[in-house]
């Protein structure tokens, strides 16, 4: 076993989350467990949690980093395009393709449970920053609607593209053709901004 002073804090804590990471990249995160992990990287469970506090804010650590992944591709996706509707299907795009190429990070996101406790700030600013992109394209695309419409409108699109995201990740069309997840968001963003 790795004694704490192998590594620093930082290193300790970038260390867990890139094992937590690969590990994702395989399997689900209902397969971890804080022994599991701190086995992974050579360290006492008790060390982890003198680290993050306790394994729910661990995973709450991993899910941040998959945000700030999610959000830089989002933030380039919607920067490289000059038009904001063309930018709008860009950004739902890019979290349907996310979710695709990471599933088992994408649903730790959204199956991740304070338990009780209260959202740290900083994973609220990052929540307010992605739904904020989205916020910022409808109201440069209708800037007459009110704050209360582009909120409404926001969350519409946002769950409608989670819809088919979560889905298209599970692979629950229950159809006897294959179903594009990425034409179901474009008819689903065409038809609901013709009548927005």
């Amino acid at each position: 076993m790795a004694r704490r002073n192998d590594h620093t804090r930082e290193q300790l804590i970038s260390l867990t989350l890139e094992t937590v990471k690969r590990f994702l990249d395989e399997h689900s995160y209902h397969e971890l467990s804080l022994r599991k992990i701190a086995n992974m990287i050579g360290y006492v469970p008790s060390t982890l949690v003198n680290v993050f506090g306790n394994y729910n804010l661990l995973l709450l650590h991993a899910v941040a980093q998959t945000l700030d992944e999610l959000s830089a591709e989002a933030k380039a996706v919607v920067t490289k395009s000059q038009d904001p509707n063309q930018a709008l299907y860009e950004l739902a795009y890019c979290y349907h393709e996310f979710a695709q190429r990471h599933p088992h990070r994408w649903q730790l996101i959204f199956e991740h449970n304070m338990n009780g406790e209260v959202l740290p700030e900083w994973q609220s600013a990052r929540i307010d920053n992605m739904t904020g992109m989205l916020e910022h394209l409808l109201r440069t695309l209708a800037p007459a609607r009110s704050d209360t419409e582009v909120l409404q409108a926001s969350r519409v699109l946002w769950s409608g593209v989670h819809g088919i995201t979560l889905l298209s990740v599970d692979d629950k069309f229950f159809a006897a053709e294959p179903i594009d997840g990425k034409e179901l968001i474009e008819n689903l963003l065409s038809n609901y901004l013709k009548n927005w």
